[in-house]
């Protein structure tokens, strides 16, 4: 299994990319909207991918977190909130708002699970900060760390309750980004004291079972190189000092913050202690480059994602869709 996870060019699983798959054995898939027709066509997808490794517990990932960031969309799939509307309940009422994003991770989690996809990458814990780049805004849960923290452990409860496993973004905080991480490289001056705010919702959250950095350089751990491809960042930071010892993926390594070419990259981000990159463009003769930059998953790293995935049989809520969707929507009204 290579340190890697990979994506497809479309909706359906291409011959060279069924033989590559085969071949090198990424770690997991990431879809996206290109991916996506219809539920009967993105189950026999997910099922193709399965399929490939002979087994159920292969990681397949997607970017659902509601609002913008939706790639499962009308009218095929109903429209989620931002995370946006539970900031605003939670300064009115806490203990709703934990109870509203508990129930809607769940809806989400429900409509991931029927066609086959078992990890959506949610929660975002990043610290909403004045004054940062709008690609955080809307998608965040609040600009006070607790809060962040407890909505993000309710997200990441009821996805779990519907077999679905979190991961935690984008470590260790995109929320005093100044610019869009996927257009350009960030760079934070934050101190370290400061900084602290950021890693809050993280620390509270370290025994999440996934977890995404982030390409940004934070000036007062690394001047040099983004959390992605800096050793000092993934060692120091994230594994010591949050203490996260989850599944860590890197942010796509196709976004405009990091330069060069995208095996080198992939590479950079595996040797600073990320356990996988992750590529999204499905461009296969990138594919074809990563498999053969990167190398296999450590067994440190085989057993963080087997216990991650273990997770998606945490269950015992039950209530349905559209209870769910009932109830969160009944609590986001009090706002």
């Amino acid at each position: 299994m290579i340190a890697a996870i990979l994506s497809l060019a479309g909706p359906v699983l291409a011959p060279d990319e069924a033989q590559l798959f085969r071949e090198c054995d990424p770690a997991g898939y990431i879809l996206f909207r290109r991916n996506i027709a219809d539920r009967a066509q993105l189950k026999a997808l997910t099922d193709a991918l399965r399929a490939l490794h002979g087994r159920d517990d292969v990681p397949i990932l997607i970017d659902q977190e509601g609002g913008r960031v939706a790639r499962m969309r009308p009218p095929e799939w109903p429209a989620f909130p931002a995370n946006e509307a539970f900031d605003r309940l939670y300064r009115l009422a806490p203990s709703s708002a934990m109870q509203a994003a508990r129930w809607n991770a769940r809806a989400i989690a429900l409509t991931l699970a029927e066609v086959g996809i078992n990890v959506d990458c949610l929660p975002m814990l990043d610290v909403r900060q004045p004054g940062a780049s709008d690609i955080v805004g809307d998608r965040a849960l609040g600009s006070e760390p607790m809060q962040v923290s407890a909505l993000g452990r309710a997200q990441l409860k009821g996805l779990a309750s519907a077999g679905v496993v979190g991961v935690v973004k984008h470590i260790p905080g995109h929320g005093r980004a100044l610019v869009d991480s996927h257009k350009e490289l960030p760079f934070v001056d934050a101190s370290d004291e400061e900084l602290a705010i950021d890693l809050e919702p993280f620390e509270r959250l370290a025994d999440a079972p996934m977890g995404m950095t982030s390409h940004i350089v934070y000036r007062a751990w690394d001047p040099d190189l983004p959390a992605s491809q800096s050793p000092t960042i993934i060692q120091q930071i994230i594994r010591q000092r949050i203490g996260f010892h989850g599944f860590l993926m890197s942010d796509d390594i196709g976004m405009e913050a990091l330069y060069g070419d995208i095996a080198v990259r992939a590479a950079a981000c595996v040797a600073a202690g990320c356990d996988v990159a992750l590529h999204c463009s499905g461009a296969f003769e990138e594919s074809v480059r990563i498999a053969n930059a990167v190398p296999g998953l450590t067994d440190e790293a085989e057993a963080r994602l087997a216990r991650a995935m273990a997770t998606r049989f945490t269950d015992g809520e039950g209530m349905s869709f559209a209870d769910a969707v009932e109830t969160r929507d009944q609590l986001l009204a009090l706002a």
